[in-house]
């Protein structure tokens, strides 16, 4: 339901009733001849309803002007009063300010206009032109500044309000892009816990489920499965210390990490003969002369080497998974090869490898590509040495 009037209009209108009573019981107004002077109480009917205008001025303030301006011009023909011309010009400022735009332009347009006709209804009638001038003054004061002030008003206003809403826009974007930097964050962190928790204990799994399985085994074989066993425990002990000194120190210079605990393409002869089963062997062929890589690239290549190798001993048949590392002037290019099994995963996977993978070259705005490929699983990668990246670490 429309509300008549809200608190603070019924205060303004008790305030300017009251202002202009007093007014009145001094003589607050003029007269146009001596034979012409309403009494009190008849001024006071103007007086009546432009205050109860006032009620309206937020609510209605078109209504409320409309029904202001018959009681200031009688007002005016009785003779002009300081209460009704201040109270009046305040319906103007109202009407103004809180209607639409093009009302308070038809109101300045208005205004101007009787402004210009009482100056010169003034000047011509009483035949003065100091009379016309000063009439003008005073209707302008009345009738154009409340409009003119409201519209300066209203335009601060409007630039307030932009203002507030572009505050609000940055600060959602603000908060989008912190969301966008914690899920690449909660994004690497996964593909690093992937790396170093997946594909250690899957090594140490599937060698562990070898000397189970094999209870002939000679004192060779179980000392090799267990050498295994020990460097891929010891390994990703070394790199979870690592992640977790990251962590905890919020930084990304390395100070203070074990050296083993960063994994490093020269050391792709170890992982290569570490990642052979008893039916799968693993070769290792580097090609060009390894030049200073950035530290996000050798991580991303060793990692997608690891990854690759570690797919091979869950899912590889028997044969040889061969890892080809390829050094040119503008990047480094990984292919690893083995053979495609034929009985299905040995340990269950989840298939977030082969996303992980993409996703670190990717990162790098370089390529990947894995697939069957001549009765062979191949996985290939080419990580840019020129290219701008986003993960150090």
């Amino acid at each position: 339901m429309h509300r008549l009037t809200t608190r603070k209009d019924a205060l303004v209108a008790a305030a300017a009733l009251a202002g202009g009573l007093l007014l009145l019981s001094v003589h607050g107004y003029s007269t146009w001849s001596e034979d012409w002077d309403p009494s009190a109480w008849a001024r006071l009917v103007p007086l009546l309803g432009l205050s109860s205008a006032l009620l309206m001025r937020r609510t209605a303030p078109l209504t409320a002007l409309a029904v202001a301006t018959p009681f200031n011009f009688a007002d005016v023909a009785m003779g002009p009063s300081i209460a009704t011309a201040m109270i009046y010009g305040d319906a103007l400022y109202a009407a103004s300010l809180y209607g639409r735009r093009r009302t308070a332009e038809w109101l300045l347009g208005t205004t101007v206009v009787a402004t210009v006709c009482v100056a010169a209804g003034a000047g011509v009638g009483l035949r003065g032109l100091a009379v016309g001038v000063i009439a003008g003054s005073v209707a302008g004061v009345v009738w154009v500044a409340p409009v003119l002030t409201a519209m300066a008003v209203r335009e601060h206003r409007f630039r307030a309000e932009a203002e507030r809403q572009r505050a609000e826009q940055v600060a959602r974007l603000a908060e989008l892009d912190r969301r966008a930097a914690v899920t690449a964050e909660r994004a690497r962190m996964a593909r690093e816990l992937h790396d170093v928790i997946a594909n250690h204990l899957s090594a140490v799994a599937l060698h562990s489920s070898a000397v189970l399985k094999v209870p002939s085994l000679d004192r060779d074989g179980v000392e090799r499965a267990m050498e295994v066993i020990r460097e891929n425990s010891v390994q990703g002990l070394a790199e979870m210390r690592r992640m977790i000194g990251l962590l905890r120190d919020g930084d990304g210079d390395g100070a203070g990490e074990d050296p083993a605990a960063r994994p490093r393409l020269a050391e792709l002869g170890r992982l290569v003969r570490h990642s052979a089963r008893s039916d799968l062997s693993a070769r290792l062929e580097v090609a060009g002369e390894p030049p200073e890589l950035p530290a996000a690239v050798e991580l991303a290549a060793y990692r997608i080497v690891q990854e690759a190798l570690t797919n091979a001993l869950k899912h590889a048949g028997p044969g040889s998974a061969d890892v080809r590392v390829e050094y040119t002037r503008r990047s480094v290019v990984i292919d690893v090869l083995s053979p495609l099994g034929a009985d299905g995963a040995r340990l269950p996977g989840t298939g977030s490898g082969l996303v992980g993978m993409r996703e670190r070259a990717v990162m790098l705005a370089g390529e990947f590509d894995a697939g069957p490929d001549g009765g062979r699983w191949r996985v290939h990668a080419e990580l840019p040495l020129d290219q701008p990246f986003t993960e150090a670490r």
